[in-house]
């Protein structure tokens, strides 16, 4: 990755990725948002 790019260089690749994503629908994400809320209600904290 070059380093040297601006942040306006950096935000028109991370557009032209976007662009190229499917598209997710609205009962795609709710469930992706239920699957983070339920893996992060655990009831031990992880030992890093």
């Amino acid at each position: 990755m070059n380093h040297k790019l601006t942040f306006k260089e950096r935000a028109e690749i991370a557009m032209e990725q976007l662009a190229r994503q499917k598209p997710v629908t609205i009962e795609q994400a709710r469930a992706q948002a239920e699957r983070l809320s339920q893996a992060s209600k655990s009831k031990e904290k992880k030992q890093r």
